[in-house]
């Protein structure tokens, strides 16, 4: 199984279509407090439809305490804007965690220099500053998704 991690996600829509995301792939959602609404909010439900009761999502108060809750040589790759490897460079594979940033400022510098040999991207023109939350986890997850079933 994948795991998605969003780090302090600030808009429901977004969350509840990872969420969707998450469902279709039978990845487990993870979301890091605080959080930028109500995990109850209509908007997040809305946007995960009818399969959000069926999403299989984890709150944490903190990404620390999810990492010490895994095993040993759990995998994370941190996506930025601002690294040089791009995602397809990954070599994924079963229970590998991707971890996304907030909307408005992706994922903390410190976390980013803390795991440089973690970094992936997603390849874009000068002129695109970045993507929506949703399309950017579509993206890496579902080519995790195929890497798993071409190489699994």
């Amino acid at each position: 199984m994948l795991h998605v991690i969003l780090v302090e996600p600030e808009i429901p829509p977004n969350t509840g279509n990872i969420g969707r995301l998450c469902l279709a792939t039978d990845s487990h959602l993870h979301l890091i407090k605080p959080l930028g609404f109500d995990i109850s909010d209509r908007a997040l439900k809305r946007a995960g439809l009818d399969y959000w009761k069926d999403v299989r999502v984890t709150v944490w108060d903190s990404l620390a305490e999810l990492q010490a809750a895994q095993p040993a040589g759990t995998r994370y790759f941190y996506l930025t804007t601002k690294a040089q490897r791009p995602y397809w460079e990954a070599r994924f594979r079963d229970g590998d965690f991707l971890v996304f940033g907030r909307e408005t400022k992706g994922l903390p510098e410190p976390l980013l220099d803390a795991n440089r040999d973690h970094l992936l991207t997603i390849p874009m023109t000068p002129r695109t500053r970045s993507l929506n939350l949703a399309t950017a986890v579509g993206i890496v997850l579902y080519e995790a998704v195929r890497q798993g079933r071409v190489e699994g």
